[in-house]
C-alpha cells in the first residue's frame, strides 16, 4: 500500500526519491551504516528478525515455485501486519493468536535498478489459497477465499505462495511490518506531512484533522492509512492509493537533510526502522538489505510507479474483488519479464471499449481498475509515479 519536496535546494533530491516500506527503510539503513560506528552497526544489525519459519516452509515447496526469468531483477513482497501481539499492538484489539495483512505490496525492482514498480494487492481479492502450515503445526486445505486469508492462516509463507500462484512471479524477498513498528518509524521522523483536500472526522480511527497540509504523528498516520469507510469513497482501492501516497511522503521526509545529516535524529529512525522488520533470512542484516537496494537512489521519480492490480467487484459478492482479465495477466507478464510498466492517472478502459460512467482522474477510484493500450505492445495501467505531487 507522495508529498513533494519544496524549494530549489531539494529539487535534485526529489528526482532521486524512491518508494516503499522496504525500500524507504533500506535507504535509511544504507546511510546509517556509513555514518555509524561498529557498536551502533551491530545493534541495528541485530534488530532485524529473520523469518526462519517462512524460509523452511518455502523450501518444502521449492519444486512448485515459479522460476525467476530475469537475472538481477528482484520481487519483494511488503506485508503490513495487523497483529495485536507485541509491544503497543494490543490497544487495537484482542490478540486472537492470528494476524491479517492490512496491506500487501508487490515491489518489482528492475534489473540494473532503472525502475521500481509497486503493485498493491487488495485484501478482499478472491484467490486460490494453497494448503498452508498453520502456526500450531497443522495444515489447512486448499481453498478459494479472500487474499488476506492466506496471511491469517499461514503467515508470510502462505501469502508468498498465494501471490506466486496468482501471478506466476517468483518472490525473492519479503518484509513484514506491524502496527507498532510503523508508528515508531513515523514518530522517529517527527511526523510525516500529507495534504488533505477536506477535514477528516473519523471516530473509529481516532482522527480529527483539518484540511490542507498536516503533519501526522505515528498514531495519526496509522489511522490515516488504515481508515476505509469514512475516507474517500470507502473502497479498498481508495485506501491503497492513500497508503501509497503516504509512503512516498514518508520516504521524502526520511531523505531530507534535517534527518539524514543529523546523527541525533538519524539513530532513533534507524533503530525504529530495523526493529520493526521481519524479513527472509537473506535480508535480515544491514549487509543483506544494502546488497538488495544499492543503486536504487539513482532511480528518477518518474520511473517509480504505484498501481493496484486490475480488479473489479466479484461477480458473486459486490463486497469482494476479482481480477480484471486480460489486464491482470498483461501486468503480471510484464513484471515477470522485467518489461516497462506504464501508468496513467486516469482510470482507462480496454482498447475499443467506451469508458464506464464514473471513470475519474482522482484517487477516489470507481469500482473497476483495468487498462488501456497506447500501442499494441505497451499497455498502460491506472496509477501514479513518485514524481506526482500530493499537494498542488
Amino acid at each position: 500500500m507522495g508529498a513533494s519536496a519544496l524549494g530549489v535546494g531539494l529539487g535534485r533530491r526529489r528526482r532521486r526519491r524512491w518508494f516503499g516500506v522496504g525500500a524507504g527503510v533500506v535507504g535509511l539503513l544504507v546511510v546509517g551504516a556509513g555514518v555509524a560506528g561498529w557498536v551502533v552497526y551491530a545493534k541495528l544489525d541485530g534488530n532485524i528478525t529473520p523469518d526462519e519459519a517462512a524460509a523452511a516452509e518455502l523450501a518444502r515447496y521449492a519444486k512448485e515455485r515459479p522460476t525467476a526469468l530475469v537475472k538481477d531483477a528482484r520481487n519483494v513482497l511488503l506485508i503490513g501486519s495487523d497483529s495485536r501481539a507485541g509491544d503497543g499492538n494490543s490497544e487495537y484489539g484482542r490478540d486472537s493468536g492470528t494476524e491479517r495483512s492490512d496491506t500487501t505490496i508487490l515491489l518489482h525492482l528492475s534489473a540494473g535498478r532503472h525502475s521500481a514498480t509497486a503493485v498493491s494487492i487488495p485484501r478482499d481479492l478472491m484467490v486460490d489459497v494453497p494448503a498452508c502450515r498453520r502456526p500450531d503445526g497443522s495444515r489447512s486445505a486448499p481453498t478459494f477465499a479472500m487474499f488476506n486469508y492466506s496471511f491469517q492462516t499461514g503467515g508470510s509463507a502462505c501469502t508468498i505462495r498465494t501471490v506466486e500462484k496468482l501471478t506466476d512471479i517468483r518472490i525473492d524477498h519479503h518484509v513484514v511490518v506491524d502496527f507498532h513498528g510503523f508508528k515508531k518509524m513515523v514518530d522517529a521522523l517527527d511526523g510525516v506531512e500529507v495534504c488533505l483536500k477536506e477535514p477528516i472526522r473519523d471516530k473509529a480511527a481516532k482522527l480529527r484533522l483539518p484540511a490542507g497540509r498536516v503533519t501526522l504523528d505515528g498514531e495519526q498516520a496509522l489511522g490515516y492509512v488504515r481508515a476505509r469507510k469514512t475516507l474517500g469513497d470507502g473502497s479498498d482501492t481508495d485506501r491503497m492509493d492513500r497508503q501509497q501516497r503516504f509512503l512516498g511522503a514518508l520516504v521524502n521526509k526520511a531523505q531530507s537533510n534535517d534527518v539524514l545529516l543529523n546523527p541525533v535524529k538519524l539513530y532513533p529512525v534507524l533503530d525504529a526502522a530495523t526493529s520493526s522488520l521481519t524479513t527472509d533470512p537473506d535480508l535480515a542484516s544491514l549487509r543483506g538489505l544494502y546488497e538488495l537496494v544499492r543503486g536504487l537512489r539513482d532511480i528518477p521519480t518518474e520511473q517509480v510507479r504505484f498501481l493496484t492490480v486490475p480488479r473489479e467487484s466479484y461477480v458473486y459478492n459486490a463486497n469482494r474483488d476479482q481480477l480484471v482479465e486480460p489486464a491482470a495477466e498483461k501486468l503480471f507478464e510484464r513484471l515477470r519479464t522485467d518489461a516497462p510498466v506504464s501508468v496513467t492517472g486516469k482510470t482507462p478502459t480496454e482498447p475499443g471499449k467506451p469508458e464506464k460512467p464514473g471513470n475519474s482522474t482522482s484517487s477516489e477510484s470507481p469500482d473497476h481498475d483495468t487498462y488501456t493500450s497506447p500501442s499494441p505492445s505497451e499497455p498502460s495501467f491506472r496509477g501514479n509515479t513518485a514524481g506526482d505531487h500530493t499537494c498542488a
